[in-house]
């Protein structure tokens, strides 16, 4: 994403998150569910436009809590429908929230959503791709990718002479652990 280390800095929404998120390895389970929905809503629209509704995104879901999320009914679809704050399209609301169960179905297998990706990694793009798309809804190449590249699973968030790369290698991404 070389492009990205070029616009971010200085940008008032791009700043920050290539600064201290993008690439760096997430370990809280609720903080993953969050990138792995930002990432699915994301499709067919510019990633300014998700992290312009990311506050509105995190009230709406409640905080990204997993066990919150899976337990919406038909009354949260509805407002989440409604809720001119978010991204309104219902097959990413639906994924979002079936998503939500298959990753508390991983704590009985694995214990949380980072195990099932560390159980997993290393893995090829292809086969994270082929992984997901059996595992969740809504997770095509572009949205796999970025996902695993924004949590330190995959190389390629930032160039080699990007300063936050530094950062990055300092965090021990999983891409670059010795396996």
């Amino acid at each position: 994403m070389s492009d990205y280390c070029d616009l971010a800095p200085g940008h008032p929404f791009h700043g920050p998150y290539h600064d201290h998120e993008y690439g760096f390895p997430v370990a809280d389970d609720d903080a993953l569910f969050e990138r792995l929905v930002l990432e699915i809503n994301q499709a067919g629209l510019s990633w300014l436009t998700v992290l312009k509704k990311r506050e509105a995104f995190q009230a709406a879901f409640d905080g990204f809590a997993i066990d919150r999320v899976a337990a919406y009914g038909e009354a949260e679809r509805e407002r989440l429908l409604g809720d001119a704050g978010i991204i309104r399209n219902r097959l990413k609301v639906e994924a979002a929230i079936h998503n939500a169960g298959v990753i508390q179905a991983m704590r009985d297998e694995h214990g949380s959503f980072r195990a099932w990706l560390e159980h997993h990694h290393p893995l090829g793009h292809a086969d994270w791709v082929k992984l997901f798309k059996r595992t969740f809804r809504f997770t095509g190449p572009e949205i796999v990718g970025e996902f695993l590249m924004s949590t330190g699973y995959l190389p390629g968030a930032h160039r080699d002479d990007c300063p936050v790369q530094a950062h990055i290698l300092a965090a021990e991404p999983a891409w670059a652990r010795r396996t």
